[in-house]
This record gives structure tokens, sequence and C-alpha cells, in this order.
């Protein structure tokens, strides 16, 4: 089992970090008809973790949204990777200047070892951008996937 310092993977963050992380997924996605994931495991298979990060949100399904606006933000702890990856739909919308930006931002937060809020911060953020180009509509709109996060090896 994967150890950072001293924490197993699945227990890298405190229950509440855990919580608040889903609180935010639910939050932004009560505003949306997007789906936002959070995937974090020890280290990339991969060089590049985009490709990771594709891989996984076929994996999971993501694709399958109904508007293709699925989010996955990937987290490789071990070796300090990530990438945010967007479905088609909501990727035509924002463009890679947004996502890229986005990495920046969690970026800034993970240098100050502000894991958690992070990872809060770019929900967030993703879950405007949704809003913004897919909003909320109560008689159509589903939770599409699970809220939690993801952990892998």
């Amino acid at each position: 089992m994967f150890s950072l310092f001293g924490k197993k993977i699945e227990h890298f963050f405190t229950a509440d970090e855990n919580q608040k992380i889903v609180a935010a997924i639910r939050e932004a996605e009560k505003l949306t008809s997007g789906e936002v994931r959070v995937y974090v495991e020890s280290r990339c298979r991969f060089v590049d973790p985009v490709d990771r990060a594709i891989e996984l949100f076929y994996g999971l399904k993501m694709e399958k949204t109904e508007q293709r606006n699925g989010v996955l933000l990937y987290i490789a702890l071990k070796d300090h990777q990530l990438a945010i990856y967007g479905d088609e739909g909501i990727h035509n919308k924002v463009g890679s200047d947004f996502w890229n930006e986005e990495v920046k931002h969690i970026l800034s937060e993970f240098n100050g070892e502000h894991y958690a809020d992070g990872i809060i911060r770019i929900v967030e953020e993703v879950g405007e951008a949704l809003q913004q180009h897919f909003p909320y509509a109560a008689a159509t709109d589903r939770n599409e996937l699970p809220d939690e996060i993801v952990f892998g090896k």
C-alpha cells in the first residue's frame, strides 16, 4: 500500500477533508447538469498524466453523460502529477486555456501542501464553468455519476 507522509493512499485526506471534497462536488453539481469526479492514486502509469486521465475517464464511463460534460480531476500523489480532463461537450465550450489555468491554480495550492483546498478550489471553479455552459434543469437533470473520490493504487 502506498504511503505519503505516513498515510495510506485511501487515508491521504482526513475524514473531514474527504467529506469537504465530496461536498464541494455535490455543491458544484447542484448548479449544473455536468459531472465532476476526482481520482487519486499513488503513481501515474504513463509519462503523461493527461494520457492516464483519459484512460481513467473512459474506464469510469464518464463519456456516457448525456451532454458529454463530465470532468475528471486526476492526481498521482507520489509522482506529483495531475491532469484535468473535460469531455468534448465542456471542452468545446471552455477550450484548452481554461484547463491550463485550472492546472496552474491547483499547482499553486499543492505547492503550499494544501491538497484538499486545491481540489476543492478546482471543483468549485470547474462547477462554475459547467453551470455557465450547462445550467441545472430540475425537470431533466439527474446525478449521472457517483460523487465520491475514487482512490486507485
